[in-house]
């Protein structure tokens, strides 16, 4: 089927003038969403998706079926023993929602549960939990909600003894960052602590509340005025501080008080310094501290509290430069040290003094995805780890951190049947422009001619701000490699994935590299035979939409089609507007446009100032009306200018979630769905069935 119907956007010509270069952008407008037209094109867009569609619609119920089949659909968390009681989250059949429970004493006590999501989201199209705290002593939950998607939260209180909510209510509240609770309590379970928004959503103002008391009467501790900096509060593991966090791209600083003592001073750690970035965990009036003073790839070091500044920091690791340090974690007896070699992650674990009794947790598999799960418990003696990879489901794994025994306490069930044997995974490299040797993980069924040049392939990427794409498991994926699809990871600079020169050259000056290297690794699965040239699919989200995006307008002819969700598309106009959120706090990660350079640079990769008169691929491109990180005027006009500009009859579509923000649908059933739409569109593009 080829286009035809799609709606034409209005044409209003706005002029951009920056460093004498004059943009026209005729999609400007669609920033407005008052303008009624504004909705009105989008409402259109949707019904047109619908339109050309429709003939799939069997294949997203078949594709939905098969996904929701592979749920375990009455599923529980493994418990986690803290203070007491035995905390998990369970999913029942048909609910949508995570239901949070509690058992005192023994899991053979009865169930207290503490929070039903379900209930929450009644009546409500998005229902998102981002942190929740229980207090000290047992007897009360605080959480922060958000109902719209746009990451803008309410924070609640709800009595555990009696199951009533208490009337603090406060507004307008951060989400978690980083797996910390997004909410924290002193000591002495009546304090609360949280971070407020400003007017760009970013977290800035630190308060504190008593229960009890009226939110406007709260105290502000500490406002983080620079607009460049991201403020975070966490309660460090052993209970014994309050810290903060403040984050920017190229700099970081910390801040602590006591715990014991809610009205306390805030401390600095150590004083923020251009260019120096630290995250330290507290251990018995210690500091241990990850950085990267004179250390690219970073290092651990520890201070005393009393004096926890630079010039106290005594070194535990060196640097190296084939290791990089990401973390670490303070137990009673052990310190746990995250890092990453061969772009791998490893877990070192010593005894309390971090130098002490060293060794590292072994894997089964060459390649695989790992990180903690949960298990805040100072005391444990396990490090409780989430284990899989592309071919192998999650496990929860407890390690024994004085023997090194795997104790296995979870394995996912696939109960529509899983059979890992039928599938094979390989870690290969493709060669970027420069010589650069880039991995590509990818999956495929065992029976698949994987290099006769037939096949079907989804290859997927992100390369920004250091995140790394680890292979991890997806039960959804198996519905494209079943179909004989081939499944790839392309680990591209930007991301952590082989150190800090892998991030650091994949932004700013160097973020083309990020493209070149994705189109290097799908060259090389073509030129290796794993992939038909005409039947080869990428995908990003976010920053890794500008991926797929700038990948499309670069090489146009290498891709069958492209699925673009939630894309950063109009990189010089966003980045020129500090109104909009994450702007100010992102000139270290793409650069300024007030600066020449930047802005020059920053226009030849751009995805919406680099459509020209081309054949480009089938696209579907997504977004959520109320994301707060990637505006949804951005997919909007990419796709208008691209039917513009376009010479093809190849499919582009928009699909919208009105009622979401930039994670998509907030339900596990609605979720599945969209990926159901996606796969049905690569499908009905690319000929698989």
């Amino acid at each position: 089927m080829t286009q035809k119907n799609f709606p034409i956007a209005p044409k209003r010509p706005h002029a951009i003038t920056q460093h004498g270069v004059t943009r026209i952008d005729n999609y400007y407008w669609m920033r407005d969403k008052e303008d009624p037209e504004t909705l009105k094109h989008l409402r259109a867009e949707s019904d047109y998706l619908e339109e050309v569609m429709q003939h799939t619609k069997s294949m997203q119920e078949q594709l939905f079926s098969e996904m929701k089949g592979r749920l375990q659909e009455n599923d529980s968390t493994v418990p986690e023993e803290r203070s007491g009681f035995f905390y998990y989250e369970r999913h029942a059949e048909g609910k949508q929602y995570p239901i949070f429970c509690r058992k005192k004493g023994s899991l053979d006590a009865p169930e207290e549960i503490m929070l039903d999501q379900n209930e929450l989201a009644e009546g409500k199209s998005f229902c998102n939990i981002s942190g929740m705290a229980v207090s000290p002593d047992g007897t009360m939950l605080a959480y922060v909600v958000d109902f719209g998607g746009r990451e803008v939260y309410t924070l609640r209180v709800k009595d555990l003894t009696s199951g009533e909510y208490l009337p603090d209510v406060i507004e307008n509240v951060a989400g978690s960052a980083y797996e910390r609770y997004g909410v924290e309590w002193a000591n002495d379970n009546k304090t609360l602590f949280y971070i407020t928004l400003d007017e760009t959503l970013r977290p800035y103002k630190l308060f504190r509340h008593t229960l009890g008391n009226d939110p406007r009467d709260d105290v502000m501790i500490l406002h983080e005025a620079d607009e460049a900096y991201y403020l975070y509060c966490y309660k460090t593991r052993d209970d014994a501080l309050i810290t903060t966090y403040h984050l920017s791209t190229t700099t970081r600083e910390m801040r602590f008080m006591d715990a014991n003592d809610p009205e306390s001073e805030l401390r600095v750690l150590q004083p923020r310094i251009h260019g120096l970035e630290y995250l330290a965990t507290h251990h018995t009036g210690r500091f241990f501290i990850v950085h990267n003073d004179q250390a690219k790839n970073f290092k651990l070091s520890v201070a005393p509290v009393a004096t926890p500044g630079r010039e106290h920091w005594r070194e535990i690791i060196p640097h190296r430069e084939d290791v990089l340090v990401e973390n670490v974690d303070a137990f009673k007896d052990h310190i746990v040290t995250h890092e990453r070699k061969g772009g791998l992650r490893k877990y070192r674990i010593s005894d309390p003094d971090g130098v002490s009794n060293v060794r590292y947790v072994p894997f089964p598999e060459p390649t695989y995805n790992v990180h903690l799960e949960g298990h805040t418990d100072f005391e444990s003696k396990c490090l409780r780890l989430k284990y899989s990879s592309l071919i192998t489901p999650n496990s929860i794994i407890d390690v024994h951190m004085d023997t090194g025994k795997w104790e296995v306490k979870k394995e996912d069930v696939i109960p529509s049947g899983y059979d890992k044997s039928n599938y094979a995974m390989e870690r290969i490299h493709a060669t970027a422009p420069d010589g650069t040797r880039v991995p590509i993980s990818i999956a495929y069924r065992k029976d698949l001619q994987k290099k006769d040049g037939t096949n079907p392939a989804l290859m997927y990427g992100y390369g920004s701000y250091g995140a790394t794409i680890d292979p991890y498991f997806d039960s959804n994926r198996f519905s494209l490699i079943d179909r004989g699809f081939v499944y790839a990871i392309g680990h591209i600079r930007g991301g952590y994935d082989m150190g800090r020169d892998w991030y650091d050259q994949g932004k700013m000056e160097h973020k083309i590299n990020s493209f070149t290297d994705f189109i290097a690794c799908a060259e090389h699965l073509v030129k290796e035979g794993y992939v038909a040239k005409d039947k080869l699919a990428i995908q990003g989200g976010s920053a890794g939409g500008l991926l797929v995006g700038a990948c499309m307008t670069m090489r146009p002819d290498l891709f069958k089609a492209v699925i673009a969700k939630v894309p950063f598309m109009d990189v010089v106009t966003t980045m020129s507007d500090p109104t909009v959120p994450l702007t100010t706090q992102e000139y270290d990660q793409w650069g300024n446009p007030e600066n020449k350079e930047a802005f020059e640079y920053m226009l030849q990769y751009s995805p919406y100032d680099n459509i020209r008169a081309a054949e480009y691929p089938n696209l579907l491109i997504t977004t959520g009306l109320n994301d707060p990180r990637v505006a949804f005027w951005e997919p909007a006009k990419f796709l208008a200018k691209l039917r513009e500009m376009k010479t093809d009859d190849n499919l582009a579509i928009f699909y919208v979630n009105y009622d979401s923000g930039h994670a998509g649908a907030s339900g596990r059933y609605d979720y599945i769905k969209e990926i159901a739409l996606d796969y049905a569109f690569l499908m009905d593009r690319i000929g698989a069935n």
